[in-house]
């Protein structure tokens, strides 16, 4: 559980002993501790983790299955890892959260996922039960606890450009064709962070950062009530520890922000602000904005007129009803525009 490590550290400079569960290091008191020491202060002695005596109990290649810490973080992190086939083993909170977990496998459609509770794991009262998500009933269940899951059912989509239902929106969304092409140019890689300007209801942000291992995202938004939907976002999708809604105006609200490796403007963009951008940001970074007004479009053109880079118009049409019959029904063309600094 989430712990306070003032005690430790108040013994600081005498020898102290830390009783930690299997090893300090994986999802363990070890990473906590160490922020505030230097490694000559420390001597660490592992047992089996939890981890690995759960798959030698289950039979279970560890190699091939995801270990999460869920002790101390939201179920949402499973969201984007969890489909048909996956194995994961996750620490628990308690023994109450077996079952707040088997609700949430329900309430993503993944009620008929297995789910097998390994209780003291190592000891003597070792106990280990296995049910369904959906018929979950057990009760009395000890800690320290984890949960293995073997996924049943349809997971998210790995490719951008998810539906829009899965988002809460006032509207206020990059539609999903355009998003994909969007998140095309915008080329998320690993560990690379995003200014997502005109967040909207950060449906880009969170594509982001679905994309690639450890991006991350600041999501700049104007209006307070599509703040309150990007945060709901974040949490919905497991991302609210890597991406992060802040209020305000561009280019104010930028200053003294940590600069990205890309921008995206989404809404909002002027000459002022990306005059500001191509004065403040390291060269290498990416740039990408999408226009839908006339006004926009000529921004965009001369901006790439006088910088380089690339121009796309994106004209989309679906078919719907038109009387008795079906027709094309068409959908404002978008103007995009991408360069690197």
């Amino acid at each position: 559980m989430p712990f306070s490590t003032a005690p430790v550290l108040a013994a600081r400079g005498r020898a102290t002993v830390v009783l930690a569960s299997g090893d300090p290091f994986w999802h363990g008191a070890g990473g906590s501790l160490l922020r505030d020491l230097e490694r000559h202060e420390w001597v660490s002695h592992p047992a089996p983790s939890c981890f690995a005596l759960a798959a030698n109990a289950l039979g279970w290649r560890l190699e091939d299955t995801l270990c999460l810490g869920l002790h101390a973080a939201p179920f949402a992190r499973l969201r984007p890892l969890l489909g048909r086939g996956v194995r994961a083993i996750c620490t628990l909170r308690d023994g109450a959260a077996a079952a707040e977990l088997a609700g949430y496998l329900c309430s993503i459609g993944l009620g008929e996922s297995a789910l097998t509770l390994l209780e003291r794991l190592g000891g003597p009262k070792q106990r280990i039960r296995s049910t369904t998500a959906a018929g979950f009933d057990l009760s009395e269940i000890d800690a320290p606890v984890v949960a293995a899951i073997e996924a049943v059912g349809h997971g998210l989509p790995q490719a951008s450009g998810l539906e829009d239902a899965l988002f809460a929106s006032d509207g206020q969304i990059t539609k999903r064709p355009i998003r994909a092409l969007t998140l095309s140019a915008l080329a998320p890689r690993v560990g690379e962070h995003l200014w997502d300007i005109g967040g909207g209801s950060g449906s880009v942000s969170v594509e982001w950062c679905l994309a690639a291992r450890g991006a991350s995202a600041t999501s700049f938004e104007a209006r307070p009530d599509r703040l309150v939907n990007i945060r709901r976002n974040a949490e919905d999708f497991g991302l609210a520890h890597r991406l992060t809604a802040i209020e305000g105006r561009a280019p104010q609200v930028l200053q003294g922000q940590p600069l990205p490796d890309c921008v995206f403007i989404g809404g909002g963009g002027n000459q002022a602000l990306l005059d500001h951008l191509w004065d403040i940001l390291p060269e290498g970074t990416r740039l990408v904005a999408n226009g839908v007004t006339l006004e926009t479009e000529t921004l965009l053109m001369q901006a790439q007129a006088a910088r380089g880079g690339h121009l796309l118009k994106m004209e989309l049409a679906e078919a719907g009803p038109l009387g008795s019959m079906r027709g094309w029904e068409r959908a404002r063309p978008v103007i995009q525009w991408s360069v690197s600094r």
